[in-house]
């Protein structure tokens, strides 16, 4: 092999190798502090840093991503107490979303609030990833999110594709020692009806893998269709739409319906707005029973 053909081949392993090793996530980190009172600003400047540099950087699966590919998500971090210097109490919000094929379009696949973040961080402090060793509240709540995430958006291009990045984000919460759950709300059952433990519970429950093959047709066979195709697009999301309030019916007030409709409510409106007086109808009733309390909010906006 002379030289020539040497230095292609090199050339080709590089991108090659630049290519699997691309990052998943293209996060932005936000940081709000409206109540401090004794902690130095610094502190949630670094941490803004440190945070952002944990999220992007670290390799959270084994594909590679293009960067077009990558999974844009949005978190706002806002500090609600100072229990100590190095303790802090705070509300967490996450949106992730999903580019939809042969448009400009990115639908919302996560949209949620977790107001039971605890976590203790000192200016500099490293964030560290581990799945079976718990570390730290805060590295372990970001990376259990990282895997929903990914799961969410596996699952929305194959079926029940995200099945092992549920089952990550499972591992990182049993892996929390029974010494330190006290601690750090969120996690066990008998934190509340609306928790981290209940959100992985349902994404892996056997009983309402209809939820998840529903998102798989409500997004690989109907929103990625709508460019070339809207009356079979809006068709086949009806279809999905009607599944989930059959799961809906077998286990009432769900998480994670709850976290379905919190994501997709104006979209669905959106989508609708413009289809036939019979299909207007079934989507209002499915929604009035999906979410009742913006039942009338979804009549008058779908319209007639």
């Amino acid at each position: 092999m002379n030289l020539k053909s040497i230095l292609i081949l090199v050339a080709i392993i590089a991108v090659f190798g630049q290519k699997v090793q691309a990052q998943e996530l293209n996060v932005s980190v936000n940081i709000n502090t409206p109540n401090l009172q004794t902690t130095d600003p610094k502190v949630f400047e670094t941490l803004q840093g440190t945070l952002s540099d944990f999220l992007n950087s670290q390799k959270w699966s084994e594909d590679g991503f293009e960067p077009e590919e990558r999974i844009d998500v949005n978190i706002q971090l806002t500090i609600s107490k100072e229990n100590s210097p190095t303790s802090f109490g705070a509300e967490l919000a996450i949106q992730s979303t999903r580019p939809i094929y042969g448009s400009n379009y990115s639908t919302p696949m996560l949209n949620h609030v977790d107001k039971s973040v605890s976590f203790e961080y000192e200016q500099f402090q490293p964030l560290e990833f581990s799945i079976t060793t718990f570390i730290d509240n805060l590295s372990t709540l970001m990376s259990f999110y990282v895997y929903v995430i990914l799961g969410l958006d596996y699952d929305s291009f194959s079926l029940y594709g995200g099945e092992q990045y549920f089952q990550q984000a499972q591992s990182i919460m049993n892996n929390i020692p029974s010494t330190v759950l006290g601690s750090y709300k969120g996690w066990a059952a008998l934190d509340g009806n609306r928790n981290r433990y209940w959100m992985i519970e349902n994404l892996l429950s056997p009983g309402l893998r209809s939820y998840r093959k529903a998102m798989y047709d409500y997004h690989r066979q109907g929103l990625d269709v709508a460019e070339s195709d809207l009356i079979t697009a809006r068709a086949v999301i009806l279809q999905a739409l009607q599944d989930l309030d059959g799961a809906n019916k077998k286990y009432p007030n769900s998480m994670i319906l709850q976290m379905f409709i919190n994501s997709k409510a104006d979209e669905i409106v959106e989508i609708f707005k413009e289809a036939t007086s019979s299909e207007k109808s079934t989507v209002k009733q499915v929604l009035g029973k999906l979410d009742p309390s913006r039942a009338s909010k979804y009549r008058r906006e779908i319209g007639n």
